[in-house]
């Protein structure tokens, strides 16, 4: 197949890495020095279900000169999809398949608004990586994990193509999920929660899953994802907190997440995609949010901050 990964960072470089590493076609739509070294060092990836380089590597920041391709990779920050959909039009031919990898559950919609429904799945991934330094990735942490499908969950041969291309990749997991809306709502219950929290707290897993006040405080945050998914009509199961707690206490004492490591470092994150989306999609449908408004509207002004809309 021939795929696009728009957004090459820590993440799409990673599934996007793999699946050239497993001999398929695949472009890195980068930048600036990121994108300089790929072109002439290839992609460097430290995993640690084993080291490897794509070399020589696709890479360019012109989707013009791409032209249409089978599937897009999403990489980019969740904030960044609507400008995102409009950059990558030139990747877009009749059947092309474009997949979020973002945190969040409105990135499907935000795609098939700017691109067509025919072209938009349902997306996502699990892993914990980060950019060392231009064209070097480093995967720190979980198994990567990645489930897309149509977004009326549908079985369909271009899914089914795609699956397979993935599963010939080495060091992932993939599925196609009989309902993509609840697996993506079932990672956004976790990020959502973990990210606000950890921003907040300014603490590892190991530190929020051990403490007594923010483990209840991470518990909480995950009740009220359920309610408000439950209230969308999105079947997840009454367990899924027990089951997301248990997954956190598995992760590497010292993990953090993106969103997390944003705000702590100064840099725009996705926060209004996240615990801001929990706040939004609560007052839509009625539902109380105390725990996400409270996370939400305490680190947004860091957010206007980082965006050079305040300074303090």
């Amino acid at each position: 197949m021939r795929i696009a990964v728009f957004g090459a960072g820590a993440v799409g470089s990673y599934f996007g890495g793999r699946l050239a590493q497993a001999g398929e076609e695949v472009i890195f739509i980068a930048r600036g020095e990121h994108l300089q070294a790929i072109r002439d060092h290839g992609l460097r990836v430290d995993s640690l279900r084993g080291d490897f380089v794509v070399q020589p590597a696709q890479a360019t920041d012109d989707p013009a000169q791409v032209g249409a391709v089978d599937v897009v990779l999403v990489g980019v920050k969740a904030w960044q999809v609507p400008q995102a959909a409009q950059a990558m039009r030139p990747l877009i031919g009749p059947d092309t398949m474009v997949v979020p990898l973002q945190n969040g559950v409105e990135a499907p919609t935000q795609l098939a608004e700017a691109l067509g429904s025919r072209h938009a799945l349902g997306g996502l991934c699990k892993i914990i990586s980060s950019l060392v330094g231009p064209g070097h990735i480093r995967h720190a942490g979980i198994e990567p994990y990645l489930a897309f499908g149509e977004l009326d969950n549908r079985s369909t041969p271009r899914v089914e193509r795609l699956r397979q291309a993935f599963s010939r990749a080495k060091g992932l997991a993939v599925e196609i999920p009989s309902h993509i809306q609840a697996a993506m709502w079932e990672k956004f219950l976790f990020i959502a929660s973990f990210s606000g929290v950890g921003a907040v707290a300014r603490a590892p897993a190991g530190v929020l899953r051990s403490v007594p006040e923010t483990r209840q405080l991470l518990e909480g945050a995950m009740h009220e994802v359920l309610a408000v998914a439950q209230e969308c009509a999105i079947p997840l199961p009454d367990e899924i907190v027990t089951k997301t707690m248990a997954f956190v206490d598995k992760l590497p004492p010292d993990g953090t997440a993106s969103m997390q490591r944003d705000i702590i470092q100064g840099r725009p994150s996705e926060l209004a995609s996240q615990n801001g989306a929990v706040v939004r999609i609560g007052q839509e449908t009625g539902v109380a949010t105390p725990l996400h408004s409270f996370i939400y509207r305490s680190l947004w002004p860091l957010e206007l901050r980082a965006r050079g809309q305040v300074q303090f």
